[in-house]
């Protein structure tokens, strides 16, 4: 199970990340109204869809520690992942879809711009800030990923509060510098068309963003396995139980982030008799959860190995 000192980190970063936001959001609001820039009001849009992810994502945190009941057996841990999934959706309708659309209406209809000076102060300290906060998700993730690459890493996660903070902040500061391009393109050869198209690139930015999210958050919604590394290890340990002929299969699926349940299949030596074979199990699993503290539900079914539906190849 994750420990305390490691919950608390994730939340900081939610909560620097949304502190950051909530403040640079109003201040792109205030330098859009002054100089007209579309692509600023696209990253003050952008800056209030992420103060909103953020309190989705701490909500979902918070809904996820239920302690099981009749209803769900195995915890809420799982609805974390749903509200990530609305968190990429987010992202995609709402910070993507009024940069399109605002970028466009100032492509069609050009405005005249004003001094782009309160434009560059906002975005210098929008830079700051943003970067804060990113070094912030930036030093979590590393983290947590330990040996692993940051591309793998990614893709095994299990924790999407870990991750998404890192993907947004990271948008926000490729759609910080985006801005800039436009806002200086547009007055340096006096066409303010040049900052819709700018808001237009952040859109795509926040698109491709919310798309790699929504993947990643649907896999999680619909239930990953363990780490290969997890589920070679439950193998090993039952494997070499001297009571174990061999094991069948091990399934594993997070029902949260630092959860997981595990169904066992295991051939048990034919002198086992039933009354040992329920004492051995209760080691197994003894074991098990001792070396594998994020096994959160074990379930051990003696079957023979030639009535057992084998799934995939054990691993070496």
């Amino acid at each position: 199970m994750a420990s305390l000192s490691d919950t608390l980190r994730a939340n900081v970063v939610l909560y620097g990340a949304l502190a950051a936001n909530l403040g640079i959001g109003v201040a792109k609001f205030v330098a859009a109204a002054i100089t007209g820039s579309s692509s600023m009001l696209s990253e003050g849009f952008h800056s209030c869809v992420d103060s909103l992810n953020q309190v989705l994502l701490l909500y979902g945190q918070h809904r996820a520690k239920r302690p099981p009941d009749a209803a769900h057996p195995f915890g809420y841990g799982r609805e974390l992942y749903f509200w990530a999934f609305i968190v990429a959706l987010l992202i995609f309708a709402l910070g993507a879809g009024i940069s399109v659309y605002e970028g466009w209406k100032h492509i069609a209809e050009p405005e005249p711009l004003g001094s782009p000076t309160v434009a560059y102060v906002v975005l210098a300290i929008s830079v700051a800030m943003e970067g804060g906060s990113w070094v912030m998700a930036m030093r979590e993730f590393a983290h947590a990923k330990g040996d692993q690459g940051w591309w793998q890493s990614f893709r095994q996660s299990k924790d999407p509060a870990a991750f998404m903070v890192l993907f947004e902040d990271s948008a926000a500061l490729v759609g910080l510098l985006i801005a800039a391009a436009g806002v200086w393109a547009s007055h340096h050869w006096n066409r303010p068309a040049l900052d819709g198209w700018a808001s237009v690139a952040i859109g795509g930015v926040l698109a491709g963003v919310a798309l790699v999210l929504a993947r990643e958050s649907k896999g999680l919604l619909i239930g990953e396995r363990a780490e290969p590394g997890v589920v070679a290890e439950v193998y090993r340990l039952v494997d070499h139980h001297p009571a174990i002929a061999s094991v069948n299969h091990v399934r594993t699926i997070h029902t949260a982030p630092d959860a997981v349940f595990v169904a066992i299949s295991a051939d048990f030596h034919d002198h086992v008799t039933m009354g040992e074979g329920e004492a051995l199990i209760e080691e197994i699993e003894r074991t098990l959860k001792r070396t594998l503290p994020q096994l959160s539900s074990i379930y051990i079914r003696p079957e023979k190995r030639e009535d057992a539906t084998l799934v995939a190849a054990p691993p070496a």
